[in-house]
């Protein structure tokens, strides 16, 4: 299952997980298309209307940051009026010259205390940390505000290398209390047994925008009440 230098886990650790009532409810959390011109601030807006969104992360690839930073001043518009977070993938400097509420760090991106200091001590820094308990640490003892485990069901938003297990999401729940965020193939179809093994985020991105984005975030406020 993982390459994890501390180790496999029990794969019965979460086989009758409860999910800890003293945590959070799981929120959404969701990830842009890489084409987000056009039409996309409306689909946002409708998208943010629909039901409760906590975090928006802006995800584009080879676009200068020139470019990046006007496809994403509407998006952060429609955020901001919703009180919905905005957050940058990837760029720390792209997150500075937005005034961006975050950026999400892969393990190439960065380090959490590099965020920091450009970013300031309010700023929402979350990293991507695979299926790995290390890597976790690792960003929990660096400053991350959120740590992010996946893929856990096959995607097409983008090409994945490790597999993870919702026991992880029940370790990490069980003994921290830094949020994680669970990504990779998530549907409102899939995604109950995320939240019960201890997802305090479900970050999805196709399953919105491949199709009604409006009636997919229903269907997720419904699943997650």
């Amino acid at each position: 299952m993982t390459d994890d230098p501390l180790g496999p886990m029990d794969p019965d650790f979460a086989a009758n997980f409860t999910r800890d009532v003293r945590r959070p409810p799981c929120q959404l959390y969701l990830v842009s298309p890489l084409d987000v011109g056009g039409g996309f601030p409306e689909r946002l807006a409708r998208a943010l209307d629909a039901g409760p969104v906590a975090a928006f992360q802006f995800r584009v690839k080879d676009v200068g940051q020139h470019d990046a930073a006007r496809l994403a001043e509407p998006l952060q518009r429609v955020c901001a009026d919703r009180e919905v977070a905005f957050i940058v993938n990837d760029s720390i400097s792209l997150a500075k010259r937005l005034g961006a509420d975050g950026v999400h760090l892969g393990q190439d991106d960065g380090d959490p205390r590099e965020a920091r200091t450009a970013l300031g001590p309010n700023a929402q820094i979350g990293v991507t940390c695979h299926d790995s308990r290390h890597l976790a640490m690792e960003a929990g003892e660096a400053g991350a505000d959120y740590v992010a485990f996946g893929g856990f069901y096959p995607t097409t938003t983008k090409e994945v290398s490790h597999r993870a297990d919702p026991v992880i999401l029940s370790w990490w729940s069980t003994v921290f209390e830094l949020p994680c965020v669970a990504i990779g193939g998530i549907t409102p179809a899939n995604a109950a047994p995320l939240v019960a093994a201890g997802a305090d985020f479900l970050a999805v991105s196709g399953a919105v925008w491949n199709g009604d984005e409006a009636a997919a975030v229903r269907n997720f406020a419904d699943l997650l009440g």
